[in-house]
């Protein structure tokens, strides 16, 4: 294992991007790393330039940008990593995304929901953010105005910006899309299972999962909390309104409605900006997956009958068709990079209705179950079809590969530490061209997990003067089912050296104070 400390923070803080110095704030690894490979990675950076240079003067402007972050999807999954019909959730559609793009086999993201929204908004691990939960109605957290999102960045540098979908990252105003960059948004405000608590209430034959709800009014008056709104349209400048009908009333029927409006408006968008002056990014926070069913679905073949989520994967499909198929008509497909991700591992405790993965562990884990996931990358012309690096990829890299090809990288600030890498090479040139070989893994304001090329350490408490960590091969063993002290001994002292760096960032751009006492809450596990 090669490892050795980098050079003074502030000459790294200085990093190679697009063949210019920034002053964009990496963690520590990843600015040995970038110094280690400087030189190649400069002469890459030249060649995507060109590339990016000669794309924008066919279209006249930057690319387009579109992520689709889906809900509770496991590492397998997919039909293209073993799932699909064979389980039940048929995916063809999405598979045909990622056999005509790149299908990444070690993607990974957060270990649950608002921490990863947080994470692909920001490119900064949560912890980082002062937000740790997972929100749930009625919280007053939600993400800082002081942090800065994708959308913004990219709207500084000209691109129209929209989101739809799940926001998850604070009720009130100050948090909103609209106030954190978005020019529109479509947006509802809490997680899946709020859409049952009532429905629970009223049921009182044990069909739903959440009994012991009192009712909207005893909780009103209880609590104070409204659950009267589920959603809202925002646009920036002007505030927001309630979503009307069924797709902004929380109920078991609302997800279905709100995705079908969804993917009507998104298509819509692209229409109506194909051929605008400047370029668009959309963050589209699909439901797919959550507790409710499509009743579209429900009934089609190979569904699942007794997995809700299924008949909604099947939706989710058609949806995504839908989305590519109008950038193909509106002849922008090979200007508009597709990025589809999942946000944890699958969440069992409704199982049957549930995601799946192969790997040990699952949502809120930092195990391979909870934070490995399918992703694809689909950019006609541009990303070589075929493709299924193992190279890693972190939902964090999102934010500054977007920067990166939106031309929008010095609008990143570097007063605080961005945790995503430029992976721009990756997309354009494939297999061995990922910029990352290290992963932090957290677990609300807890360190617990790290990865260095193919190496994984969960961190424990040590006894009797041995460390404390399990050591696994993660490319020999992605199940962690052989995890021992013993054969990873000779990896104590770089991995010591790899958390001391890491740890000298945060003391040199500390993290976020949490809006309320750390021990006042429950994080993210129920801890």
């Amino acid at each position: 294992m090669h490892y050795r400390l980098p050079k003074s923070a502030l000459i790294c803080a200085l990093v190679l991007s697009s063949g210019t110095l920034t002053a964009q704030q990496y963690d520590g690894p990843h600015l040995d790393y970038q110094s280690r490979n400087a030189e190649a990675w400069a002469v890459e950076d030249k060649d995507i330039d060109q590339k990016l240079a000669e794309l924008e003067a066919k279209f006249g402007k930057k690319p387009n940008i579109v992520y689709i972050l889906t809900d509770d999807v496991g590492w397998g999954e997919l039909g293209w990593q073993g799932g699909g019909k064979h389980r039940g959730t048929p995916s063809e559609e999405l598979d045909q995304m990622a056999f005509d793009g790149m299908r990444f086999w070690s993607a990974y993201a957060e270990p649950s929901c608002t921490p990863t929204r947080i994470a692909i908004n920001t490119g900064r691990h949560p912890v980082r953010t002062g937000l740790l939960s997972v929100l749930w109605p009625g919280m007053e957290d939600g993400l800082s105005s002081e942090e800065v999102t994708i959308a913004e960045v990219l709207g500084d540098a000209g691109y129209s910006t929209a989101m739809w979908g799940k926001w998850h990252l604070g009720d009130h105003e100050e948090h909103a899309p609209e106030n954190q960059g978005y020019d529109y948004a479509y947006y509802g405000l809490f997680n899946g299972a709020p859409d049952y608590w009532q429905a629970s209430f009223e049921d009182r034959t044990g069909t739903f999962p959440f009994a012991d709800f009192p009712g909207y009014e005893e909780y009103k008056e209880k609590t104070g909390i409204d659950m009267s709104i589920g959603g809202y349209v925002g646009v920036a400048g002007e505030g927001r309104t309630p979503i009307e009908g069924v797709a902004g009333k929380l109920s078991p029927q609302r997800q279905e409605a709100f995705e079908n409006e969804s993917i009507t408006q998104i298509t819509q968008y692209v229409g109506d900006h194909a051929n605008e002056e400047n370029p668009f990014f959309i963050y589209w926070a699909s439901y797919a997956q959550q507790l409710a069913p499509s009743e579209e679905f429900m009934d089609a073949p190979g569904v699942d009958k007794n997995n809700r989520q299924a008949s909604f994967m099947a939706m989710h499909n058609k949806h995504v068709r839908q989305l590519l198929e109008t950038l193909e008509k509106e002849g922008i497909a090979e200007n508009t990079l597709v990025v589809w991700i999942s946000d944890n591992g699958p969440m069992y405790a409704f199982f049957p209705t549930a995601g799946y993965t192969n790997l040990r562990g699952a949502k809120g884990d930092v195990l391979e179950g909870g934070v490995r996931v399918p992703a694809m990358a689909w950019w006609p012309g541009m990303i070589d079809p075929g493709q299924d690096p193992v190279d890693m990829l972190h939902v964090t890299d999102l934010f500054t590969t977007a920067a990166r090809i939106g031309g929008a990288t010095e609008f990143i600030p570097n007063d605080r530490i961005t945790d995503g890498v430029d992976q721009t090479s990756l997309f354009l040139n494939g297999e061995g061209s990922g910029r990352r070989n290290f992963m932090a893994h957290y677990s609300g304001p807890t360190l617990a997990a790290i990865r260095y090329e193919d190496f994984k350490i969960h961190i424990k408490e040590g006894h009797g003067g041995l460390p404390g960590m399990d050591f696994y091969n993660i490319m020999r063993d992605p199940g962690e089912k052989f995890g021992e002290l013993y054969p990873g001994l000779f990896a104590v002292a770089p991995m010591q050296k790899l958390l001391g760096i890491h740890n000298s960032r945060i003391a040199e751009f500390p993290h976020r104070p949490p809006m309320a006492p750390e021990e006042s809450r429950l994080d993210a596990q129920g801890h």
